[in-house]
């Protein structure tokens, strides 16, 4: 079966009314690097054991990722960079959280999973 249609069987008035309505450039891209925050294992896991917490150090998420401290590293550094997820230090400890667009999410992400 092929993915294109065999006739061209364009609806014009609702094809332009959403095309009008279409997603800009940059929002778009604002949104896809969100949601590529996500797209991985690991960092889905880690955001939600920070979902459940108020804040979690490397340490406390290593543990509980069971994931080599490094690596949990380089993955909250991604969920930063995506917005997800916010730092700060307090004496020796870098302490990550969520942030409210991670918090929601993450939410959205869990709830389409039929069973945790």
């Amino acid at each position: 079966m092929s993915d294109v249609c065999d006739v061209l069987c364009l609806d014009l008035p609702r094809a332009e009314e959403l095309r009008r309505g279409t997603l800009a450039p940059v929002p778009a891209s604002a949104a896809a690097r969100r949601a590529r925050g996500l797209a991985d294992p690991t960092r889905l896991m880690l955001a939600a054991s920070l979902g459940q917490a108020d804040e979690l150090c490397v340490c406390d998420l290593s543990w509980i990722a069971g994931r080599p401290q490094n690596l949990v590293s380089h993955h909250l550094r991604v969920l930063r960079e995506a917005g997800l997820a916010e730092s700060r230090r307090e004496g020796k400890l870098v302490l990550y959280a969520l942030t409210e667009a991670g918090r929601t999410l993450l939410d959205t992400v869990l709830a389409a999973v039929p069973s945790r």
